[in-house]
C-alpha cells in the first residue's frame, strides 16, 4: 500500500525558512513526478511544485526564485526548500506523486500545516 507522509511544516516569520521532506513507502518512486500542491483556507488546491523523474523541475510563479524541489530516489524522499516566505504561502502543503502517462493516477500525503506570520 502506498504511502506518503510529509514533515517540516510549522510556524515561522516572514523571510524564514522551512524544509518540507515527504517519505514515500509501498512501491518504487523512481519514474513518476513528485510534486507538491498547497491549499489555504478558502482556496482551491493548487500546483507549487514538481520534479519529474529526470531531476527536472517546475515551479508556480508565485514561488518561483524562493522554492527549491529535490529528490532522492535512494530514500524514496523528496523535499521542498521554502525561502524567503511570506504570509500568503500560509497553507497546508501536500506532497503528490503521479505515476503513469497514457493513464495518470495520484498518490497524495496527509498534508503539513505551514504557517507565516508577518
Amino acid at each position: 500500500q502506498v504511502q506518503l507522509v510529509e514533515s517540516g511544516g510549522g510556524l515561522v516569520q516572514a523571510g524564514g525558512s522551512l524544509r518540507l521532506s515527504c517519505a514515500a513507502s509501498g512501491g518504487t518512486f523512481s519514474s513518476g513526478v513528485a510534486g507538491w500542491f498547497r491549499q489555504a483556507p478558502g482556496k482551491e488546491r493548487e500546483f507549487v511544485a514538481r520534479i519529474w523523474s529526470s531531476g527536472t523541475p517546475n515551479y508556480a510563479n508565485s514561488v518561483k526564485g524562493r522554492f527549491t524541489t529535490s529528490r532522492d530516489n535512494a530514500k524514496n524522499t523528496w523535499y521542498l526548500q521554502m525561502n524567503s516566505l511570506k504570509p500568503e504561502d500560509t497553507a497546508v502543503y501536500y506532497c503528490n506523486y503521479r505515476t503513469g502517462i497514457v493513464v495518470p493516477f495520484d498518490y497524495w500525503g496527509q498534508g503539513t500545516q505551514v504557517t507565516v506570520s508577518s
